[in-house]
């Protein structure tokens, strides 16, 4: 039997809509209006498994989802989405941007909370990029540093401190052949500008990842996904001020795609 006309009206409005246009490329996309999407984060894992079904995927729902959600609702769209449909979200999201790896790269580092995103940044950057850890610690509160810490030894069963010193020990050695360590002393100035002021040391280090030929879009997306939720308006005020160009121009002239759009999102969330 049908239902009345008035639940079967209601039925229909309860349902967001989806997106099915692409915008231009490079765009900024709308955010997703409707209140139960913006609000309810099984709706919103429900619209992202929607969006990975078929061939291909819609990156425009993904993106518009994920860029317009605060660090909690993201957490909550992982746990729904591992609930509803059995899978693990970021997984699925890996596989599905496989070809998009500037984006996929972005995404996966906005998932993470800020505090686990810290400590794989960390731990990378005492492989790879020592000034990448420091500009980490340095810039982060005493609160989040303990934050910090207690994720850092929870995911990689080590302690940061005993890491730090054993990168420490390795430096030295080479410093005691090379009698100077251009690396110590580039770690060193790291150190005072970051501390001395954060938005400064990220706009400076923004205008160097896209200066020249080619992009260094690994710091590019590292440094906006990270600041986003922090300082993002104090270091485009900074880069204005310092390079005389809006970051967002910069960014839009540097980047394309749905990439290009992503990080447009983060700097510009309430255009």
């Amino acid at each position: 039997m049908s239902a009345p006309p008035e639940v079967a009206s209601k039925s229909i409005e309860s349902v967001p809509p989806e997106v099915t246009t692409l915008p231009p490329e490079g765009t900024v996309p709308p955010k997703v209006t409707t209140t139960s999407i913006e609000s309810v984060p099984l709706d919103d894992a429900i619209h992202l498994n929607r969006a990975f079904a078929g061939w291909g995927c819609d990156e425009v729902t993904i993106l518009n989802i994920l860029a317009h959600r605060s660090a909690e609702q993201r957490t909550q769209i992982r746990q729904e989405y591992k609930t509803k449909f059995s899978e693990d979200f970021d997984h699925r999201l890996s596989n599905e941007l496989m070809f998009s790896p500037d984006l996929k790269r972005a995404l996966l580092l906005r998932m993470d909370d800020p505090t686990s995103r810290d400590a794989k940044i960390v731990k990378h950057g005492l492989s790879n990029n020592l000034n990448v850890a420091i500009e980490v610690i340095c810039s982060r509160t005493p609160s989040k540093l303990e934050e910090l810490k207690k994720a850092y030894r929870t995911m990689f069963t080590t302690y940061l401190d005993e890491d730090i010193e054993s990168y420490a020990q390795g430096d030295n050695k080479k410093a005691v052949k090379r009698e100077t360590s251009s690396e110590f002393k580039c770690a060193l100035l790291t150190i005072l500008q970051c501390a001395e002021n954060p938005e400064k040391y990220f706009a400076k280090a923004l205008h160097k990842a896209m200066d020249g030929l080619g992009t260094d879009d690994e710091t590019l997306t590292r440094i906006i996904v990270s600041r986003a939720e922090v300082d993002i308006e104090k270091m485009k005020a900074e880069y204005l001020k310092k390079y005389g160009k809006p970051l967002s121009d910069v960014v839009h002239s540097e980047t394309s795609g749905h990439y290009r759009a992503f990080l447009l999102s983060l700097l510009n969330p309430n255009p």
